[in-house]
């Protein structure tokens, strides 16, 4: 999204080189990384940091902030969240037609792609027209990124209580009663979903076995 603020730490980085020598055994001409976890998690981060890694070695990927498919405005999500109550908050309030609409143009290798793109500092949705020809990597970030088909899921195991800090120093919304619910409801869906994950990424930021999924 336009206007996101990053703050990429060494423990960032960390976990990004890690993440990228598990993508080094996959296989495949277009392979789909996705980074989901919990609000002030760091997958921002850890994706624009797989990219830049990946952009050093002459591979360059793509990013798909799955923020930005959103079905409702920012200027919006608020009060359709109040109105149809904290259980309507999880992965059902994205469009995920779009999301797999732009994940099969990748793998098609696609010259002529739009994407939705949030400008952050006027809450505008802005449409942004780009290509995935001879790209072999898309990163998708998010909360819920998981949920979407990708080749490898990651999920960043730290809940909203141990990242309070960077949700303070991002300063993307108000820290209110209201928004301590949305984010323990937030919790709870990832929570739902965390058996997708092949890997997680531990409170010190390594890399560990996901649900079912062992390294070896």
């Amino acid at each position: 999204m336009l206007g996101d603020v990053l703050l990429i730490t060494d423990n960032h980085k960390k976990a990004a080189k890690q993440l990228i020598s598990h993508l080094d055994h996959l296989s495949g001409n277009k392979i789909v990384l996705a980074i989901g976890g919990e609000s002030g998690s760091g997958k921002t981060e850890i994706a624009h940091e797989v990219a830049r890694i990946l952009k050093s070695r002459n591979t360059p990927a793509k990013v798909m902030h799955i923020d930005n498919y959103y079905l409702t405005s920012p200027t919006e999500r608020t009060t359709w969240r109040k109105e149809h109550g904290l259980e309507s908050i999880g992965f059902t309030e994205y469009d995920w037609k779009g999301i797999n609409r732009n994940i099969n143009e990748f793998r098609e290798d696609a010259e002529q792609v739009t994407m939705p793109c949030i400008d952050l500092l006027t809450d505008q949705e802005d449409l942004l027209s780009t290509s995935f020809k001879g790209l072999k990597y898309l990163v998708i970030e998010g909360l819920y990124a998981i949920q979407a088909e990708a080749d490898l899921k990651v999920l960043i195991d730290l809940t909203y209580h141990e990242t309070k800090k960077a949700q303070f120093e991002r300063g993307k919304e108000e820290p209110n009663e209201y928004r301590f619910q949305v984010l323990q409801r937030e919790h709870e869906v990832i929570q739902s979903i965390r058996s997708r994950a092949d890997l997680l990424v531990s409170k010190d930021y390594l890399i560990l076995s996901g649900p079912g999924h062992p390294l070896s």
